[in-house]
């Protein structure tokens, strides 16, 4: 087994040190350094370091992508890694050669897949001006991705749900609670905010905070979303809003009763599922 290449290291220790990364994150993207260097050395049959790396050009990534795409990965997952890859090359001084993104085709409205999530809410995160900033917009897509939130929702959460526990009780339309699930990837992104956030998290003002310290505005999550989808290629459908209904259909594929997810949704009426 190779031993980690020393520049993925330390891109590894600044996104989880400096750009206070999820773990998750983390891990994709150090995986895909690692495989665009283990690429690199065999396709200019030499051991990669920064200055081989300052050389690679427009065709290097386009046969690293090629190679990406014959292990499987579809359209999501490429413009994922080449987004990984352009953040990589920066760290290491390189300006990446211009290369577009792959795109999905656009048709019939169809659920986001999870693969598709976790891009969006990975450049929604990496376009954010501050590190601590991209970690409050991971944690909110994930929170409505994870749990079924409205956007609206998630804005009027409070500090008061801190500490996060394994459910939470959210407050939707006509002012009706509901407890919702919270699974350990979402409370560790909502932790890793709150730790990152420069603004005290006090029981009755907003969880997530704008720049300046005031509570968030829905249309800034949807605003840095329309930008991350036309990056990665994603289609229109691609909302906030869509997030939840994805959360909705792949539960239900899984098996989960509709009455179930009825009330986790916080819908009035059966139809409306």
């Amino acid at each position: 087994m190779s031993l980690p290449h020393p520049l993925a290291v330390r891109w590894g220790d600044h996104l989880r040190r400096d750009r206070r990364r999820s773990p998750h994150t983390v891990r994709a993207y150090v995986a895909t350094a690692e495989r665009l260097l283990a690429f690199l050395a065999g396709h200019h049959g030499q051991a990669v370091d920064g200055a081989l790396l300052k050389t690679i050009g427009t065709a290097d990534l386009r046969a690293f992508l090629a190679r990406r795409r014959n292990d499987g990965i579809g359209n999501a997952s490429a413009a994922r890694e080449l987004s990984a890859v352009r953040g990589f090359l920066a760290f290491v001084g390189v300006e990446a050669p211009r290369l577009k993104g792959p795109r999905v085709k656009r048709g019939v409205p169809r659920p986001i897949s999870p693969d598709e999530a976790l891009a969006l809410a990975d450049e929604v995160a990496e376009d954010a001006h501050q590190p601590w900033i991209g970690t409050r917009d991971w944690a909110i897509l994930l929170l409505l991705y994870g749990a079924g939130l409205r956007v609206g929702e998630a804005m009027a959460l409070t500090g008061a749900v801190l500490p996060i526990g394994e459910a939470m009780a959210v407050t939707g339309k006509r002012d009706k609670t509901r407890i919702v699930p919270i699974l350990p990837q979402v409370r560790e992104a909502i932790e890793a905010y709150v730790a990152a956030c420069p603004w005290p998290m006090e029981k009755d003002v907003a969880l997530f905070r704008g720049a300046r310290g005031g509570p968030l505005s829905a249309a800034l999550v949807r605003r840095a979303v329309r930008k991350a989808r036309a990056g990665l290629g994603l289609g229109d459908r691609t909302t906030p809003h869509a997030l939840r209904h994805s959360f909705a259909t792949h539960l239900l594929g899984r098996g989960a009763d509709l009455r179930a997810l009825q009330e986790l949704l916080g819908h009035a009426s059966l139809s409306s599922t």
